[in-house]
């Protein structure tokens, strides 16, 4: 599973929780100790569970129980319980519950992306694009593989993925498939992927010897029919469909038999609906 950096938890902490828990001091009740539950309301994909226990750790508060993210629960399902002082109970309230909303809505969208893809082709992969909320994305991309799917570049340094706002500079189409041999020979380890914004520029891609080729807004009829021609040219050749793909359109474009559904949708997911409870014991 995904580590998330301390600098992280630490900064999400001091977001909610700048200087005092000035409701708490006032009622001074920070002594008294109490049990805190997170239970989520409605069917979904856990994530945040890890992070969250060790945030009431910082806060010396001891976790009974917790599961595990990308577990599928039931409505109503207790997640994670602890124990400890209520002052510390209440800094880490909201903070955890946050995390459960929030990265629980991705790990959940995601899985009915993947869920949905896979009804129309058993092999298919949804993988997140880099266009994630700024702030998110370690967590984000822990949630999107606990739901399932994969994360498809993690940034500029992983993979070799030209766009047509690199070819502006390279004369155009016909200018970076003259260079495909050399960026092959120079980068040995790394495949070369390049996007089509057409069936007829994808099939050239094929032919150029591209690694991969993602297909950008094209429509899953005519997508089906480049597949097809390419899978002829270039068995091997990585296909992916990308472009405003959603839950309620994933189906066709993973039924033109492309490798890969590379989409944004699952970021802006609706969060998970998570109640806390807190007793005093």
């Amino acid at each position: 599973m995904v580590y998330i950096s301390d600098d992280t938890l630490d900064r999400l902490m001091k977001e909610d929780v700048p200087y005092i828990d000035l409701t708490t001091l006032a009622l001074d009740i920070g002594g008294e100790r109490g049990r805190m539950s997170f239970h989520c309301r409605e069917e979904a994909v856990v994530c945040g569970s890890e992070e969250a226990e060790r945030i009431l750790h910082k806060l010396n508060v001891k976790t009974l129980y917790r599961m595990t993210s990308g577990t599928r629960v039931d409505p109503n399902t207790i997640v994670l319980e602890a124990e400890g002082y209520s002052a510390d109970l209440h800094r880490a309230w909201k903070v955890c519950q946050n995390l459960f909303e929030y990265y629980s809505g991705v790990a959940s969208s995601t899985a009915r992306l993947v869920t949905r893809a896979r009804e129309f082709n058993p092999d298919i992969q949804v993988v997140s694009t880099r266009k994630v909320i700024p702030g998110t994305k370690e967590l984000a991309i822990k949630a999107v593989i606990a739901g399932g799917g994969w994360p498809h570049r993690l940034g500029l340094s992983e993979t070799i993925l030209v766009f047509e706002q690199h070819t502006i500079f390279t004369g155009g189409l016909d200018g970076f498939l003259g260079m495909v041999d050399r960026m092959k020979k120079s980068n040995p380890e790394k495949k070369i992927i390049a996007e089509a914004k057409s069936a007829e520029e994808g099939l050239r891609l094929a032919a150029a010897g591209v690694d991969g080729v993602q297909f950008d807004k094209v429509d899953a009829d005519l997508l089906t029919d480049a597949v097809k021609e390419i899978r002829s040219i270039s068995p091997a050749v990585t296909i992916l469909a990308a472009g405003g793909i959603k839950e309620d359109n994933v189906g066709p474009f993973a039924h033109t038999g492309v490798d890969a559904i590379v989409t944004s949708a699952m970021y802006y997911g609706r969060p998970a609906d998570f109640g806390v409870k807190i007793l005093k014991i």
